[in-house]
């Protein structure tokens, strides 16, 4: 990449609130070692946190260290109690299936209903279940090592489960293929096949093995190359369970972190050779035992859950039965500080309800006892209940602005949108003509589909922008986003960023960035909006809602949104980067600003596998309910 050319800035920093920047998920120094760089014009910056991030190139991410960042913040979270208390003394309930016994509560369809709990007149707000999830006994005999090649899925070593056997252990070493460091250095992936019957589940576990020091990455691939799910190595080791959402044949991989295969079906096609050595390893297909809780929630209830205990996976299914939001994980140090949902645990769902009905609650993956609290609360803005209107103020201008909440320098001086103009091969002349069409984009995005699907009438946004209006910055219920601004006067490596990921809209005064270098760079990167033009695009038109699609990305986030899957082949704003022509949208005939550019808006996606949730995000429905005051 270039260094970026626009702009200058001091490179004295400003001083940095701390308990802002825990609460952004800047990382101190711990346990993990330093924080991952990024090279950018012949200088190193700190990586930014890839949740929060619009990123040019997701494979610069260490996930490894952001998974266990993420560890880390919520084991610190619980030892201090900082998690916000519920409102109300919680419900206790306690399960009603008997230990031994699998079956009673297996499904969506027996889930044992929790009375008593939600947001309407008499009901409390939180609920606590104790409960335990038995284990099914599986044989896992010792069989021999598997022989290379088998670093794809066609090449994948048969295991024989469930024919000859339910499980297995065996030993193997990553690294030792025609892919390691010692052959093309592309990366040793070892494949395991398994047949899974409906209603079962894979549960692998990999780690190192005597004095290796190997950092295994398990993940399960379905038969058509899709990632079904993955997890990084804890202290050497780690540990995955799969419920199979149908009968078929799948695939558990083990590879040294991090290296990721860009083809699941040809061998040598990773990303490197890193972490190498020999591991032991685990496989069955077990029963499952799975605890389903049947709740009632409003529209625009915003439901949130913490799981300790034996439990490994909370899930929140909607009222058509589908999986909503599915998590292994607690990402809750992405909440601002004014959050009241609930976190510290070793997994933690945010959901927001579309509307009225029955909702299910699944604790899955483990054995033994576990202890789930649920928590649900109205929409911020309608909390308040004192006619608080949600302003998002467009800052074109130029900032001077504390980077440290994303991990940078401290305080910086962005250059304003006027001086990318020429990047993109327009005149002065057209700033007030692209400012206009930014605007008019965010607007679309943010307030007319809302009203025009009809999803909440009673929604509250106020949209104003630097050109037009006094700057608000610094009163109640101003949430502002800058554009404008390079990697170099930042210091973040990013090209939009949020302050944090808010469901339910609780902190109502935050700050994202929208940095203009990467988008008016060289044509030759996708990232940069001069890729899709030619002397037939309208530049006004296509750069304008380009920028604007990424900031109603940014504003997305700090309304309740997380990133979707960005290569599903649904444009969505909240798309994770990597695929801009999704984000940019400019149409069949891949030239922006032409008659066939595509309108991208928010809408149901599934949300993004490598951030480790599972599930069908609906971003417009968070967004309209982040911003309901009824």
């Amino acid at each position: 990449m270039a260094a970026p050319i626009v702009g200058s800035t001091s490179d004295q920093a400003g001083s940095v609130d701390q308990s802002t920047l825990r609460s952004t998920g800047w990382p101190e120094s711990g346990p993990l070692g330093p924080r991952p760089t990024v090279r950018y014009g012949g200088a190193a910056f700190p990586a930014a946190n890839p949740y929060l991030a619009l990123l040019p190139d997701l494979d610069q991410v260490d996930w490894r260290y952001w998974r266990g960042y993420g560890v880390q913040q919520s084991a610190q979270r619980a030892a201090a109690d900082l998690t916000a208390q519920p409102a109300a003394e919680p419900l206790l309930y306690e399960e009603q299936e008997p230990q031994r016994l699998l079956g009673s509560n297996d499904r969506q369809a027996n889930a044992e209903r929790i009375a008593g709990f939600g947001t309407a007149s008499g009901e409390r707000a939180a609920v606590l279940v104790l409960g335990h999830l038995a284990a099914e006994r599986v044989p896992r005999p010792r069989v021999r090592p598997s022989r290379e090649d088998d670093g794809s899925i066609p090449l994948a070593r048969p295991t024989n489960i469930p024919g000859k056997r339910q499980g297995l252990v065996t030993r193997g070493v990553a690294g030792n293929g025609p892919h390691g460091s010692d052959g093309s250095g592309r990366g040793d992936f070892d494949y395991y096949k398994v047949r899974v019957p409906a209603g079962e589940q894979i549960v692998a576990s990999a780690q190192a093995a005597g004095d290796s020091r190997l950092q295994p990455l398990v993940a399960v691939w379905g038969a058509r190359g899709g990632l079904k799910a993955f997890d990084f190595p804890r202290n050497g080791k780690v540990d995955l369970t799969y419920p199979v959402p149908k009968a078929g044949t799948y695939y558990a991989m083990v590879v040294g972190c991090c290296t990721y295969p860009n083809s699941r079906f040809r061998s040598g096609s990773g990303t490197g050779a890193e972490s190498e050595g020999r591991y032991r390893f685990s496989l069955s297909v077990s029963r499952p035992d799975r605890d389903f809780y049947a709740v009632h929630l409003e529209a625009g209830d915003v439901l949130g859950g913490t799981l300790a205990g034996a439990g490994q996976k909370l899930t929140v299914y909607g009222r058509d039965g589908r999986r909503a939001f599915g998590s292994s994980q607690d990402a809750t140090f992405l909440y601002p500080e004014e959050s009241p949902l609930p976190g510290g645990g070793r997994a933690v769902v945010s959901y927001v309800a579309p509307e009225a009905g029955r909702y299910t609650v699944a604790v899955t993956s483990g054995a033994g006892d576990y202890r789930a609290q649920l928590e649900v609360y109205r929409p911020g803005l309608e909390r308040d209940q004192d006619g608080a209107v949600q302003t998002l103020f467009l800052d074109f201008d130029g900032e001077r602005v504390n980077t440290g909440i994303w991990g940078g320098p401290g305080v910086r001086e962005l250059s304003p949108l006027s001086a990318f103009l020429g990047r993109w091969g327009l005149r002065s002349r057209q700033e007030n003509a692209l400012i206009d069409q930014v605007v008019a984009t965010v607007k679309e995005n943010v307030r007319r589909d809302l009203a025009r699907r009809g999803l909440n009438d009673d929604f509250s946004v106020r949209i104003l922008n630097s050109r037009d209006h006094a700057d608000p910055w610094g009163q109640p219920n101003v949430s502002r986003l800058i554009v404008g601004g390079t990697i170099r006067e930042s210091g973040v490596f990013t090209i939009g960023i949020a302050q944090s990921i808010d469901p339910g809209n609780y902190g109502h005064e935050e700050t994202a960035l929208v940095l203009l270098d990467l988008l008016s760079g060289p044509e030759r990167r996708p990232y940069s909006l001069n890729h899709y033009l030619t002397r037939e695009s309208d530049r006004v038109a296509f750069v304008g809602n380009g920028i604007g699609n990424i900031v109603a990305h940014e504003a997305g986030h700090y309304l309740g949104n997380w990133h979707v899957d960005q290569f599903d082949g649904r444009p969505n704003l909240m798309d994770q980067g990597g695929n801009f022509a999704a984000m940019f949208g400019p149409g069949p005939d891949g030239v922006g600003g032409t008659e066939d550019d595509r309108d991208v808006d928010f809408g149901k996606n599934r949300l993004n596998p490598f951030e480790g949730f599972t599930g069908i995000e609906d971003t417009l429905n968070v967004t309209a309910f982040g911003l309901t005051t009824s």
